[in-house]
């Protein structure tokens, strides 16, 4: 059997918007001048949903080895009782890999490059790929959930689930 392949689409916060924020300094984002003038704030950027069931927000650093291409997706996961965020600290472009809430459906994975400069919120219950770093091992910063509970449920994806994703044209 033959894997499908992903179409790697260009990360923009109208295609991900079912999945969630596109965390950026952009033109669709709020400015705001403070600081004396001397700074702009890009204003509210992502809805963060960390405190179900007595969680609180943490933030951590992730370093993620590229793996090797084509990338064989074979695992997704998803955080039922809270957001994540990923913020590139590297100057290196990544590849984000999410399906909608719900039942998993293979089907509906989408692959998405995100520039450097470019960071992901995912809603809670999306589900999404582990972090994969391209072009070298990248550093994110990482804003979830912490607390004394299990928030991460995986699916190890059967063989006619796997996908892979190559970024050659």
């Amino acid at each position: 059997m033959s894997l499908r392949t992903l179409h790697v689409e260009q990360l923009t916060a109208e295609a991900f918007a079912p999945f969630g924020d596109v965390i950026e300094a952009g033109a669709h984002t709020r400015r705001i001048d403070i600081n004396y003038g001397n700074t702009v704030r890009f204003h509210d950027l992502a809805t963060l949903d960390l405190s179900t069931d007595n969680g609180r927000a943490g933030v951590s650093i992730f370093r993620s080895k590229p793996l090797p291409l084509p990338i064989k997706i074979e695992v997704m996961e998803y955080h039922p009782k809270s957001s994540q965020a990923f913020v590139p600290l590297s100057p290196n472009p990544y590849l984000v890999v999410v399906a909608p809430k719900g039942p998993f459906h293979a089907a509906s994975m989408r692959a998405f490059l995100a520039r450097p400069g470019q960071g992901v919120n995912y809603h809670a219950g999306t589900w999404h790929h582990f972090s994969l770093a391209l072009e070298g091992e990248s550093d994110f910063l990482v804003i979830d959930r912490i607390a004394d509970d299990d928030n991460c449920v995986e699916h190890q994806l059967t063989a006619s689930e796997q996908a892979l994703i190559s970024l050659q044209a």
